[in-house]
């Protein structure tokens, strides 16, 4: 069989469905069966008034996002969430860890609501407590816990939150890592090392290309061998032991398509989230936040290039709300956030509609005890200087 090298079509320029399958997702789902949903949605938010406030993540559907009273990454919205007190019920149109935020963030008195309970982080999903408590005691035995600092990425368990706020760490966001880290070094002095998770990606960016750290300095705990994989000997050597955790969306781009893209497309800006690979990150123009992407995309000139490498779903909404632009998807495949996608227009119809007959359904509780330890670890980054806090 003959392989044949196939252009890459910017979004919204074209469609070629055997070329390049990021223009438009073959995948897409097919319109509501039931036309009556969005009139649904809109009555029940109207019905419940200010007693609901609807958060969408900048991840989410069209379909969804149409009816958020606020969008945003998950850090900012729970603390709009936190600055809406009167609102009885936030239902958040994200995925689990960032409802528990919300709840952590939230008074007692308001209910954060999922609309499905399947909508996950397979990154967050992928350090368990009893992994990192593990992987603690093997800090123990190797005679350097007291010199280790855990620090989290905010898409992490509410228990994992909790874990540093235990053990004095920290909490971050992919616009703060830096800062974080730097707060994290300073607490034990010269000797001092870092526990990142659950982002592998992330902490090594942070650390390698923002901070001057050596790949050398970095070790790659994995919580599914024995001993993280590592001996006592490397654990002593670290600075930085990095979970081995990555983004299923941004672990996808390669430095490859990089390339091809360079290639096909002249004057091309590559602009890219630092979840993705350590070499796809080299390869890039830009890195930031999701919030940085927007701002970036915003501020573009008219007849720009840009190829970016984050969400589909993002991806596509900026292509449409900036036709003046050229913007590429970096990828060949498919790219959506599959359990971010989980949460669509029939679950939130259900999740309001139950809100007006008085039922709570899918309501996220975070205990009292893992509140109180999550809230310290997300208080000293609220504390850390001179950085906004947004993913």
């Amino acid at each position: 069989m003959t392989t044949v090298d196939l252009p890459l079509l910017p979004l919204g320029r074209g469609i070629d469905r055997g070329s390049e399958r990021g223009v438009e997702c073959p995948g897409d789902l097919p319109a509501a069966s039931d036309p009556s949903l969005v009139a649904r949605a809109l009555a029940a938010k109207q019905a419940l008034g200010e007693r609901v406030f609807v958060l969408g993540h900048h991840y989410q559907r069209d379909e969804v996002i149409q009816f958020a009273d606020v969008t945003g990454d998950s850090f900012k919205l729970a603390r709009d969430a936190a600055a809406r007190p009167d609102a009885e019920f936030i239902v958040f149109c994200g995925v689990h860890f960032m409802a528990e935020s919300a709840d952590i963030l939230t008074g007692p008195e308001q209910q954060v609501i999922l609309p499905d309970l399947a909508a996950g982080c397979s990154m967050a999903d992928m350090a368990r407590l009893p992994q990192v408590e593990a992987a603690w005691r093997a800090l123990g035995e190797a005679g350097v816990q007291d010199l280790v600092v855990p620090v989290t990425y905010m898409n992490s368990s509410a228990d994992i939150k909790a874990f540093c706020g235990r053990n004095g760490g920290v909490v971050c966001t992919s616009s703060n890592a830096e800062v974080a880290l730097e707060w994290a070094f300073a607490q034990h002095g010269p000797d001092t090392k870092v526990i990142f998770f659950p982002d592998q990606h992330l902490g090594r960016n942070t650390a390698v290309l923002q901070m001057g750290y050596s790949l050398d300095d970095c070790v790659l705990w994995n919580p599914h061998l024995p001993g993280g994989g590592l001996t006592a000997d490397q654990l002593r050597a670290a600075k930085v032991i990095l979970w081995k955790g990555h983004c299923s969306v941004h672990g996808r781009f390669t430095p490859e398509v990089v390339d091809e893209l360079r290639a096909t497309i002249p004057g091309v800006q590559v602009l890219v989230h630092p979840e993705c690979r350590h070499d796809v990150v080299l390869k890039a123009d830009l890195v930031g936040s999701t919030e940085f992407i927007i701002k970036t995309i915003e501020a573009a000139p008219a007849g720009s290039s840009w190829a970016i490498g984050t969400e589909l779903n993002l991806v596509q909404r900026l292509a449409k709300a900036h036709p003046d632009k050229q913007i590429t998807f970096l990828d060949k495949d498919v790219c959506y956030c599959s359990t971010m996608n989980r949460i669509d227009l029939p679950h939130l119809v259900w999740a309001l509609e139950s809100l007006v007959d008085g039922a709570v359904v899918n309501r996220i509780e975070v205990d009292p005890e893992t509140e109180r330890d999550a809230l310290v670890a997300l208080t000293r980054m609220l504390d850390l200087p001179g950085k906004s806090h947004k993913d």
